[in-house]
């Protein structure tokens, strides 16, 4: 009979001390901008759960979409100028 066992030396092999590394530390710092237009958004939507919008939720809403789409757009905008070294020729 063979055992499924895992042995111990490769299951603990790389110990996870529970923090995120410095290469991920920096995705989040590139991503805070977007992230913090997601909750402005959310926020906004949820002050309008239980009534109805007044115009001046709508504008809030409206701004908070820009900002979402604004900060998407320079995160993709970064992440496509690291990708590519040196630029259109």
């Amino acid at each position: 009979m063979k055992s499924i066992a895992a042995l111990q030396a490769v299951v603990t092999a790389t110990p996870f001390d529970g923090e995120p590394t410095d290469d991920e530390l920096d995705a989040i710092e590139m991503e805070m901008p977007a992230i913090l237009a997601d909750v402005d958004l959310l926020d906004a939507q949820i002050m309008t759960i239980d009534r109805i919008p007044t115009e001046l939720d709508q504008q809030r809403i409206r701004r908070a979409r820009r900002q979402v789409l604004a900060a998407r757009r320079d995160l993709a905008n970064r992440a496509a100028n690291l990708a590519v070294p040196g630029g259109a020729a």
